[in-house]
């Protein structure tokens, strides 16, 4: 609600920076990639706030989507993210006003992604699920645990079916959340389960290329990821909590990532760690850097 939405016009993005810090953006998007396929989740605590924020977006993406699944203390303790659940009223209201003031006047569609309200019996869930499917929204995902459940605890998909038919009676398509690895899977989950799609959190936050049919390493993806970084000028700490999750755990490269200060210094950690896995590439990669330093003639280059 306190950004500034700009053009910008090297990146070809559309920036929403805080007013006071323009500096700091908090959202980006390139709508010659993203147009058509852009979802923008929300944690949101308030009909009218929800309302506000989702109008300074809504000409520049394809849905907004209200996040009452995550469990996470920063989101639950202002009322946000699955402590909504515990408020059925007022998560209605937040729906049928992003509907109403939103979705209708701007053309795009409203959903929510919900998580399991009890362990053993699918009665609270489906109660829940009749009601948010009345306000109008164009999707519902349920997340199979509830609450209190860690990602470590198995998924529990006992009410998906219910929760779909529920959802299809009204018009409302239904995803299915939690333990989804790979697109491999959508087949077998949408005909045991009855649902439309799926959707992958964990899996492509640990490697992006899992939509993939041939998803690659992690090392291939973080080099990539560090390429895409720098041509659209990402923020660097945004850019060292995206690359964390490619890296395995106890891998060395966490501490030389964690330490830099600046894009330049997140790609020379990753260039110093991988040659050293790889001594053949860094091998390869000397060698063709001296050839192009001696072979290609000079250039200069302006920005």
């Amino acid at each position: 609600m306190n950004c500034t939405r700009t053009w910008n016009a090297k990146l070809e993005c559309v920036d929403f920076a805080e007013a006071e810090n323009p500096r700091r953006i908090v959202f980006r998007t390139c709508p010659r990639l993203e147009r058509g396929r852009l979802v923008f989740q929300m944690g949101t605590a308030s009909p009218e706030l929800a309302v506000r924020a989702g109008k300074v977006v809504a000409g520049d993406v394809d849905a907004i989507d209200v996040n009452s699944g995550c469990p996470m203390h920063f989101s639950m303790h202002s009322g946000m993210g699955a402590a909504l659940l515990q408020t059925p009223d007022r998560l209605v209201d937040i729906l049928t006003a992003l509907v109403r003031d939103v979705g209708g006047p701007f053309g795009i569609h409203i959903s929510v992604k919900i998580r399991l309200l009890d362990r053993d019996d699918p009665e609270p869930t489906y109660a829940l699920v009749r009601r948010l499917v009345r306000t109008g929204i164009s999707c519902l995902t349920l997340h199979c645990r509830t609450t209190p459940m860690r990602p470590r605890e198995p998924v529990l998909r006992f009410a998906m079916r219910g929760v779909a038919d529920i959802c299809h009676a009204a018009g409302v398509a239904c995803y299915l959340n939690g333990d989804v690895v790979g697109p491999h899977e959508l087949r077998g989950l949408m005909d045991a389960h009855g649902v439309d799609g799926a959707m992958i959190a964990r899996a492509a936050e640990a490697n992006p290329t899992c939509f993939a049919a041939t998803p690659q390493p992690w090392r291939q993806v973080a080099r990539e990821y560090m390429q895409l970084c720098h041509q659209v000028d990402n923020s660097y700490i945004n850019s060292k909590y995206c690359l964390a999750k490619f890296i395995p755990g106890k891998h060395p490269l966490h501490q030389s990532v964690a330490r830099a200060k600046s894009l330049d210094a997140i790609q020379a950690a990753l260039d110093q760690q991988l040659d050293l896995d790889d001594p053949p590439a860094r091998k390869r990669r000397k060698s063709i850097d001296s050839f192009d330093s001696e072979s290609k003639p000079k250039r200069q280059v302006t920005a």
